[in-house]
Formats: C-alpha cells, sequence, structure tokens
C-alpha cells in the first residue's frame, strides 16, 4: 500500500498482562453490538460463520441502487459522506470569508462542482482548446511533446507512467519512477481474455468511446474508426504489460537505470531530454518497473501512425476529463462503468462532489472534520491500544517454533521501528498557491492536479517527508507503508463497528483491534517482509527461515485459490496472499491482546454470547455485506483484497480459539485438523 511515536500509559499494562484500556462507564451498552437479531441461527457456525454472523442482516439490506456493494464499510463511508456534506454546505454558504483560507477554497470547490447549470452551459469547452491543439500534430516529436504537454499540464497520462517516489532500497532519497500503464480499462485482462463477461464490458467500453468521440464533433463513422484505433493501441499495451500477480515482487521492479542507459532501451524517448520537460531535471538515475514493456511502448511509436497516435492522445483528454464535464459526458461514464460494477443507478450529484472535495482538498477538508467529529480521547484509545497490539506481537514473534533467533532478532528490531500515525497528520498538507473559483469546477480540479504534479517533482533533490499521508482524515481505512515503515489509521475508521467507546472489549478488539493487527502484519507478509526496520528492500532472513515462510504462505495461497465467489471465478491466491496474511496474522494478534484485558480473562457473558464469542462475531460483522455480482468479478480480477465472506471464514478456520468458543467439531463443514490449520506469526 499505499503510503510519530508514541507512549505507552503507566495504567495500560499491570503485572498480569493488561487491563481495560477504554475509560470504565458504570452505564449499560447504549445497543447491542452484537444484534442475534442480524444472524442466521439456523445456521451451525461451524458450517458457514460468515453466514450464521450476518446472514438475516443481508437478507434484509439489499444493494441499494446507487451503490455496487452494501455493508458495514459502505455504511460507515456513507455516514462520514453525510457528515462531510454538512460541513460542505456549511462553508460552501458562509458569505465573506477570505479568498485563498481553508474555508473559501473546500467551500468554493464544493459549490463549483454543484452548479450544475454553469457545469451544463460549458458544455466540452474545458477541453475544446487540447482537442484543437492535438489536431495541429503533424511528426511522432510533436506526439512526443504533446503526451510530456498533457503531464505537466495534469491533462492525462498517455503511454506510460512516471512519478516521484521513495527509492526502495534508499528510503530516505526520493527518485523518478516509471511504470507500465497506457491502457483505460481496469486491467490487462480486460483486453486480454475473451469470455462472455469480459466480451460484454468490452462492448461497453467500445460504446462508451464512440459516445465521448461524437459528443465531440465526431461522425458516427469517425467516432466508430476512432474507438477502434484507440483499442488496438490499449491492446497492444496491455500484452506488454506484466500481471498484477507478477507486480507484487518488489525486487522484480526495481530496476535502476543510468538516465543515458534507460534512453538506450527506447530509442524514440531520450529522457535526458524528457527528464527536464517533464520538470525533473538533474536525475542521474530512475527506476524503471516493467523495462519490457517500455521497449514495446517506445517500438510502437514508430509502427503505429501519428494519425492514430492523435486519436489516442484524444482519447486521453477525453476520458481524464468526462466526469467534470456536462451531464452527457458524466451519463455515458456511468452507463460504462455500470457495466463493470452492476451499480444501477447514478451516485447522487452532491455525494459525488463530497468525495470529490476529499479527494482534491483532503487536508483542508480534513482540518474541519477533525475539529468536529474527531476526539482527543479517541486518539488516546488507540495509542493505547496500539502499543497492547504491539507488545503482543512481539511476544508472539518470540514464540514462534519455525524461525531461528538470528531472524527473530531482526524481525523484533523491525516491529520495535514502527512509526504509528492516528486520526490526522502533525503537519496539514495547505496546498499552497492552489485557486479555487467559484464559477469554474472544470478549471478548479485542473489547477488541483497541476499544483499536485509540481509538488511531487518538487520534492526531488529533498529527503522524503516521512510526515506525509496516503490517506484523507474521513477515509475508512488503513494501511500499512513498507518503505516508511508505518501504520496508519485515519480519524475516519475510528467509528462503529471497528470501534465505540460504549463497546466491550471483545467488540473493539474484534474491530479496530483486528485492523490494527492487520496493519502490523503487514510488515512481515509476502511483500512487507521484503523490507527492513528501515524501509529498505533488503533481505534479512536466513534463507532456511525464508523456505519454511514461503512453505506456510503457500498453504495459504492454496486454501483461497479454492474459494469460487461467483460464476467460475476463483479467487486468485497469490494476488491476495498479502492480505489474507495481514488478516490471519491481525486476528490472532489481537485475540491475544484480548485476552489480556480483565474482561478477556474472565470472559463474562454478554447478551448470551461469551466474551470470546463476541470478539470473533465482531470481527465477522467488520466484513458483513453484500457485493454485486459485476463488482465482485471486477474486485476478483483487479483487488488484493479477498472478498469479506472469504476473508471471515478463510480466516476463522486457522484460529484454535474459534474452534473452542464455538464447540466446532470434525464434521462441520468448515472443520480443519489441527495439524491443517495454518499458523505463521
Amino acid at each position: 500500500m499505499l503510503a510519530g511515536a508514541v507512549c505507552l500509559s503507566a495504567n495500560v499494562f499491570a503485572a498480569n498482562g493488561g487491563g481495560k484500556i477504554k475509560p470504565k462507564s458504570t452505564n449499560p451498552p447504549p445497543k447491542k453490538y452484537i444484534d442475534p437479531a442480524n444472524m442466521d441461527l439456523s445456521v451451525k457456525p461451524g458450517d458457514d460463520f460468515f453466514e450464521y454472523a450476518n446472514g438475516t442482516w443481508t437478507k434484509n439490506n439489499p444493494i441499494p441502487g446507487d451503490k455496487t456493494s452494501w455493508g458495514s464499510f459502505i455504511i460507515l463511508r456513507d455516514e462520514n459522506n453525510k457528515n462531510l456534506i454538512s460541513l460542505l454546505k456549511e462553508v460552501s454558504t458562509t458569505p465573506g470569508l477570505p479568498k485563498g483560507s481553508l474555508k473559501q477554497r473546500v467551500g468554493d470547490l464544493f459549490a463549483s462542482g454543484m452548479d450544475s447549470v454553469a457545469i451544463e452551459k460549458a458544455g466540452y469547452n474545458p477541453i475544446k482548446a487540447d482537442l484543437v491543439r492535438i489536431n495541429k500534430i503533424a511528426s511522432l516529436p510533436q506526439v512526443i511533446d504533446e503526451m510530456v504537454f498533457e503531464r505537466v499540464n495534469a491533462r492525462g497520462g498517455a503511454l506510460f507512467g512516471v512519478g516521484v517516489g521513495q527509492d526502495s532500497k534508499h528510503p530516505t532519497k526520493n527518485i523518478v519512477e516509471f511504470r507500465q500503464g497506457g491502457t483505460t480499462m481496469p486491467d490487462r485482462d480486460y483486453y486480454l481474455k475473451d469470455d462472455a463477461r469480459t466480451l460484454k464490458i468490452q462492448a461497453a467500453y467500445h460504446k462508451y468511446m464512440v459516445t465521448l468521440f461524437t459528443l465531440t464533433g465526431s461522425s458516427a463513422e469517425e467516432a466508430e474508426k476512432n474507438a477502434n484505433t484507440v483499442y488496438i493501441i490499449e491492446k497492444a499495451l496491455a500484452t506488454a504489460q506484466k500481471s498484477r500477480i507478477a507486480m507484487r515482487d518488489p525486487n522484480a521492479s526495481y530496476n535502476k537505470f543510468s538516465v543515458a542507459d534507460f534512453s538506450k532501451t527506447t530509442p524514440n524517448l531520450n529522457w535526458t531530454v524528457l527528464l527536464p520537460a517533464l520538470k525533473m531535471p538533474g536525475q542521474d538515475t530512475v527506476i524503471v518497473a516493467q523495462p519490457a514493456f517500455f521497449k514495446v511502448a517506445d517500438a510502437m511509436l514508430t509502427s503505429t501512425p501519428v494519425d492514430d497516435w492523435k486519436v489516442y492522445l484524444k482519447w486521453e483528454i477525453l476520458k481524464g476529463s468526462a466526469g467534470s464535464l456536462s451531464s452527457d459526458f458524466v451519463k455515458a461514464n456511468f452507463a460504462y462503468s455500470s457495466v463493470l460494477s452492476g451499480q444501477k443507478v447514478q451516485t447522487p450529484r452532491i455525494e459525488r462532489m463530497s468525495s470529490q472535495v476529499d479527494g482534491s482538498l483532503g487536508e483542508l477538508l480534513g482540518q474541519l472534520y477533525v475539529e468536529k467529529y474527531f476526539t482527543p480521547a479517541a486518539k488516546q484509545y488507540m495509542v493505547n491500544l496500539v502499543n497492547n497490539l504491539k507488545a503482543t506481537l512481539g511476544d508472539r514473534i518470540k514464540r514462534v517454533d519455525w524461525m531461528s533467533q538470528e531472524t527473530k532478532d531482526k524481525a523484533l528490531k523491525k516491529l520495535a521501528a514502527f512509526t504509528v500515525k492516528i486520526g490526522y497528520p502533525d503537519k496539514w498538507q495547505n496546498y499552497d498557491g492552489v485557486e479555487i473559483d467559484r464559477n469554474d469546477y472544470a478549471g478548479n480540479l485542473k489547477r488541483i492536479a497541476v499544483w499536485r504534479y509540481n509538488y511531487s517533482v518538487s520534492q526531488l533533490g529533498k529527503p522524503v517527508d516521512k510526515t506525509r499521508w496516503g490517506m484523507t482524515p474521513p477515509t475508512v481505512n488503513a494501511y500499512y507503508s513498507p518503505t516508511g515503515n508505518e501504520i496508519v489509521f485515519p480519524a475516519g475508521i475510528l467509528q462503529f463497528p471497528f470501534f465505540d467507546f460504549g463497546a466491550d472489549d471483545a467488540v473493539n478488539y474484534g474491530g479496530i483491534g483486528v485492523v490494527i493487527g492487520h496493519e502490523m502484519t503487514h510488515g512481515f507478509d509476502d511483500q512487507g517482509s521484503q523490507y527492513d526496520g528501515d524501509g529498505t528492500l533488503r533481505n534479512w532472513w536466513t534463507k532456511a527461515d525464508n523456505d519454511e515462510f514461503k512453505n506456510r504462505t503457500q498453504k495459504v495461497v492454496d486454501e483461497f485459490n479454492g474459494f469460487n465467489p461467483v460464476d467460475t471465478m476463483h479467487i486468485k491466491g497469490k494476488l491476495t496472499l498479502g492480505e489474507n496474511l495481514a488478516d490471519l496474522g491481525g486476528i490472532n494478534v489481537a485475540y491475544e491482546a484480548y485476552k489480556k484485558t480483565k474482561e478477556g480473562q474472565t470472559n463474562p457473558k454478554i447478551d448470551g454470547f461469551t466474551g470470546d464469542q463476541r470478539f470473533f462475531l465482531s470481527f465477522a460483522q467488520v466484513w458483513r455485506g453484500t457485493m454485486r455480482p459485476e463488482a465482485l468479478a471486477q474486485q476478483l480480477t483487479t483487488d488484493p483484497h479477498s472478498p469479506g465472506k472469504y476473508r471471515t471464514d478463510g480466516t476463522v478456520v486457522n484460529i484454535d480459539a474459534w474452534y473452542d468458543a464455538f464447540n466446532v467439531k470434525p464434521g462441520d463443514k468448515m472443520y480443519k485438523a489441527p495439524t491443517d490449520r495454518i499458523k505463521i506469526w
């Protein structure tokens, strides 16, 4: 994944292994955190635990028309979005805000996106100058110049990907990184497969291209021809791309070239000249994630006619702008994406604009969000909880029976070096210089994108800024960065069903506790384990330990390969390995940490369930939800996360305490013999 010191309060851990780490309350819980009304008690927990925990809820809660899935995550995101909309309505209608202030820029960006009359009137005027400029291209050098222009001016990213990031083997330094790209559909498989589902998506994509070319003045015949031209180019690029599974190997993606040597592999692309044009001057080396792709892309520059490149470059402009243009463009975009995702109804404009502001000026909006919705008490609770789980993971590493002491010592050193970020950044990004015009939605988005590009390239030659966050504060998610060796928990996730001050420890440890353990375990998954405590891509394992680790993780691959969520599509065990390992580690660490608490030691019954049962039910209800078949198929193709049902059932079957909590016995459908249960961290 995506990319502050914390202290342990003296009263958190007693000599007996710990105590409650949330404020005590004499009041009863305000609600049932584990509600049998949401469960299907006719199902044995050992036959289908996800259904047992969530079955009645999923039956009674169909997916809304404007959603591709519905469940705990989406509901919480919706609630967060309502909070953001409330904030945005307030600031966008406040008169007299100083120009350039936080509230003026946030409010006016939202207002510009909500001004559908002005957007409709503008039609595709915001991109007309781009299309005219491309029409004037007459040679290959001009094609390449246009590709550079589009990047620097935030108009698109034709042919390949390039950006500034951490050098994985020198993580305090920023470096130029090149990667494969140039395609529109979500994965190369959509170009290379010919099953019925894929053909339907290809047809929808073709129609989308035809529609957008037609809306910008092409005849029906010309639009059809243009769509075919774009598809031929993109399919050739897709054929040269590596698979997502192949890209999980960070060492295979670390190919450092001198700029001169990289240019020798791409005769048509002289990077000595192009890098300064891309505002990346003075670079002597670059990292190229997929060198073979660039050889193919470079050869295509001369084998493909200039007129075809002009069509392709126009498509870059069209697809990048469609969502910010008039309604006919937005409807065409939705018609295509709905075939991919199964979504029935377009998301309301106000929700789209709220998400747009969060994605564009997230650390301005985030300041308003945390001021109103995030408390210091929640942050302190998380600090205590993180330290409890960190200590517990350390204990578990010490007890691992398949690893040598030499490797254990290095693993513990890495764990001790974790940086933990909770709630919101200590230093906010203020987007200095970004001007927001209440009457220019498309222009606002362009100016923000240009600012982001300029900010990114300005980091070259500077040490990596470790204060930066890869998610905005309202985000309902969390992440671990291997090069930063940091775990990050935005304010948005610190709510029920993950966390609630009124809940018992079992519910909180089964929710946010597992999330914390999950992110920590990413430091030791199949990818994270290749980085040391400094965030350097460097082997710190003995060969024997690494071989044993791979043997054990292969069992996780095999287990998830066996799951078949939709049609004939199976989970890709290698693609989802990191997330599945993190789930397995996270639940083990969180459960052991829970058992250190007073509640965990006494295992009290609440609402008819023991503490241990509530822990596992809390974990299951975090993943409560359903997905449309189209969205599920897309997830299986592109997403390193397994669907929620399988994250639940595929994890608990390997936890001895789950068997004890629910009396799961031989003959139950999910039963695995103790010797078959996968043990890693």
